[in-house]
């Protein structure tokens, strides 16, 4: 196991009611902007909770925020936080409408070019940002829990990702209630989405991180075994409960220490999210069983674990056994709901070229062992047919 740090400041509020608590947790002072999505919180009255917990306080609001967050949209939202001299943030949604209020904390105090926070490198960190507290209503990307964030933008077919210690919220509502209304398509892409940052932090190589990984292996047990449950049963507290912690243990910090990451099925998902408008659980889904394929031979020692500890196979050749755990993987996706081809939604090879090239114009190396080239993107894009 390699050497870490490991700093996790938020204060989760798990229950049901726990929204009330929001006053003991924003200053009395702060004038507040809550950021929301599409409206679904006004009408599944979330809403209604958070402003009954926030009297007394000077609140702002600002709605739209998409399922993938734009940078233009997000750009209104900073000018008119600046405007209201905002100074907390609360999001009310699910990690997409937190991942914008991230870059809004960061993008109101920076005195430069936001785009820079995203694409600028080192020499753009972030130095400030506006407080941020989170009421969860879907999850999926722990967002609630990190201090990472994912950002598109529409006028260059660009998605990136960026982070500092300076985002992570203050505390963050999980009330499994709010999540009753949920569309079942949304809960299959949070169980997905949840799954796939786990095996993005655990099948990569043996790092004698033994801890690590029985806790990442309990996650997707969990996932495996409640995610249908919990699709089935939506009114369900105990089971809404368990898929909502899962989802926040899977990309808190927790699993990732002192072991390697791959992350290259995320960094080529964000291209088909930006090229196609494909939602990020399904980027997933297509890219991940192509990728274990393709990378099977780097993979094979953590392939062979995973299909014994998660899948219960044991029986055959190592070979076979790591086809079944690839297998199994592909149809646990499609188990929830989701399509794993390219061929399910209509798109080619041809239309795939120009992520390739991206790739190549970029000379990225992903995965663990930095051994993605855009050649391999290519096989994986193609196996994924």
């Amino acid at each position: 196991m390699d050497s870490f740090e490991f700093y996790n400041p938020v204060k989760i509020l798990f229950g049901e009611g726990k929204v009330d608590e929001i006053p003991n947790e924003i200053p009395k002072d702060a004038v507040v902007l809550i950021t929301y999505g599409g409206g679904s919180i006004k009408k599944n009255g979330v809403y209604e909770k958070v402003m009954n917990a926030l009297k007394g306080y000077k609140v702002f609001e600002f709605g739209g925020i998409e399922a993938n967050p734009k940078y233009e949209t997000l750009m209104e939202a900073v000018e008119y936080a600046r405007t209201k001299k905002v100074t907390f943030l609360l999001s009310v949604g699910g990690g997409s409408v937190l991942d914008g209020t991230k870059f809004i904390a960061a993008a109101v105090p920076f005195t430069g070019d936001p785009w820079n926070l995203l694409v600028g490198g080192n020499a753009y960190t972030v130095a400030s940002a506006l407080s941020i507290g989170a009421v969860l209503t879907l999850p999926a990307t722990g967002s609630e829990m990190n201090s990472g964030a994912v950002i598109s933008r529409k006028s260059t077919q660009e998605k990136y990702s960026f982070g500092s210690p300076l985002l992570y919220p203050k505390f963050s509502v999980l009330d499994p209630t709010f999540t009753y209304s949920l569309p079942i398509a949304q809960v299959s892409n949070g169980v997905v989405d949840a799954f796939v940052h786990v095996t993005e932090q655990y099948l990569t190589y043996p790092a004698q991180g033994h801890i690590q990984d029985r806790w990442s292996e309990g996650v997707l047990q969990t996932l495996v075994e409640f995610g249908p449950q919990a699709i089935a049963n939506p009114l369900n507290y105990d089971l809404r409960s368990t898929i909502m912690w899962s989802c926040t243990m899977a990309l808190n910090g927790i699993l990732s220490v002192g072991v390697p990451s791959d992350w290259a099925t995320h960094m080529i998902g964000h291209e088909l999210t930006a090229f196609f408008g494909l939602d990020h659980a399904v980027t997933l889904a297509i890219i991940l069983p192509s990728l274990l394929r393709t990378m099977r031979d780097e993979k094979r020692l953590k392939l062979l674990q995973y299909g014994k500890r998660v899948w219960g196979i044991e029986d055959g050749t190592e070979d076979m056994r790591v086809d079944k755990a690839i297998e199994a993987t592909e149809e646990f996706f499609q188990s929830v709901g989701i399509k794993t081809r390219f061929s399910d939604y209509g798109i080619t090879m041809d239309q795939l070229k120009p992520i390739v090239e991206r790739f190549k114009h970029r000379g990225w190396k992903l995965g663990e062992n930095k051994t993605i080239t855009s050649d391999i993107i290519e096989t994986i894009l193609k196996g994924a047919l």
